[in-house]
């Protein structure tokens, strides 16, 4: 019986991998893979214990696609498989991602031109651009909700500092929750909850703040940076990116924008979760200190990114059967998902400005295009990204 759940866990650890490496074009791409591999191929689940899965994810923070092989894996094995379905799921992504401002960071110290990138950082606002478009689309359906978004738009533009933005978060979910009684009604039970993955989040974020205040390591600070925004992020890895840039480029200076939205337009080509973006960052924030450092910073950013929503997965799944049925939980979401869009919409025009002549015809003719490509087409990102490479080379 053991050796045969061993080969059952190893088969799908094959089957994580296959989609670390495969897995292109963000978080509706990735579950369609799932269907096809986790559900079709191998039946660890069904279709609607899957897609309840998704659903679940989505309205925590963290990353979505993440979260939810994790919880899968959750599912299949438990917390110790669970652990290296996230380990085998972000790795490949992450990598790369440390390799990519390696690879950055040689080149501007040997005085070489990053030139060759100049189309990417147009085509990078263009996919947040179309990112924008397509979950206002999807989560903006009232009156209240455009308004939230607009709101959220408007103060993230302003206000560059990052604590605004879990502020934003909850002040939005709180005005849709008091429409609460516009959803049915359900019966009430008691909920049993397991506290111990709730207070081991929450340990390791006191636990670093506190640590980080009093040592001012970068390092410490790094996971703790990195860590509070894992748990604050609704809505996927585009949401991720304007708290990334205000706190790291605007805030903190540890990257100009231009490594900024190449190391982005880098990430939109890549396969698996683009949460692995803040390897980038956190390995460009320790070049300073050479290439073992930068190899450590890029690890605890990523650990920092993708471990709260993995305790958060850990602590829901045992009692979400009972929580999904309560009314506040439900109207919140409107807010929270509504918030989240504005924030992409404002990061647009904040990742754009910095870009160097950003008002000249080809820059906007790039952003343009790309949207218009993702908009209308089914070209898939990589070979979108390759084209802006080729274009630079080229050009």
């Amino acid at each position: 019986m053991k050796q045969a759940k061993k080969i059952r866990y190893y088969i799908f650890l094959k089957d994580v991998l296959t989609l670390a490496l495969s897995a292109f074009g963000g978080p509706q791409a990735h579950l369609a893979m799932m269907f096809d591999m986790m559900v079709s191929k191998r039946g660890y689940l069904t279709e609607e214990e899957l897609i309840e899965l998704h659903a679940l994810c989505q309205i925590l923070p963290g990353p979505t696609s993440t979260q939810t092989i994790t919880a899968l894996g959750f599912k299949v094995g438990g917390p110790n498989l669970a652990y290296l379905t996230l380990f085998i799921w972000m790795l490949p992504a992450v990598t790369l991602m440390i390799t990519a401002a390696i690879v950055i960071s040689s080149l501007q110290e040997q005085s070489i031109s990053i030139d060759f990138t100049k189309y990417i950082q147009p085509m990078a606002v263009g996919f947040v651009t179309y990112a924008a478009y397509k979950i206002s689309v999807k989560v903006v359906h009232t009156h209240t909700a455009m308004g939230l978004m607009i709101i959220a738009a408007v103060v993230s533009y302003f206000v560059k500092n990052p604590l605004m933005f879990p502020l934003i978060l909850l002040f939005s979910g709180a005005v849709t929750a008091l429409n609460f009684k516009a959803h049915p009604k359900q019966e009430d039970k008691k909920i049993k909850v397991d506290w111990r993955n709730f207070i081991l989040w929450a340990a390791v974020l006191t636990f670093f703040a506190i640590l980080g205040g009093i040592t001012r390591d970068r390092g410490v600070l790094l996971f703790e940076n990195f860590y509070r925004n894992g748990s604050l992020i609704f809505g996927g890895g585009q949401v991720l990116i304007p708290l990334l840039y205000t706190e790291f480029v605007e805030f903190k200076d540890f990257l100009t924008s231009e490594e900024f939205l190449s190391g982005f337009g880098i990430v939109q080509a890549l396969p698996g979760p683009v949460f692995s973006f803040s390897a980038y960052i956190g390995a460009l924030a320790m070049r300073d200190q050479g290439i073992l450092w930068q190899i450590i910073g890029g690890l605890i950013a990523a650990a920092g990114i993708f471990l709260p929503g993995t305790f958060l997965i850990f602590f829901v799944i045992r009692f979400w059967e009972q929580l999904k049925k309560y009314r506040v939980v439900k109207a919140s979401l409107e807010g929270i998902n509504a918030a989240s869009s504005g924030l992409v919409i404002a990061a647009a025009f904040l990742l754009f400005q910095p870009i160097e002549g950003n008002a000249n015809v080809i820059n906007i003719s790039v952003l343009v295009g790309t949207f218009a490509v993702l908009m209308f087409t089914r070209i898939p990102a990589p070979f979108i990204i390759l084209g802006g490479l080729i274009a630079g080379f080229i050009f």
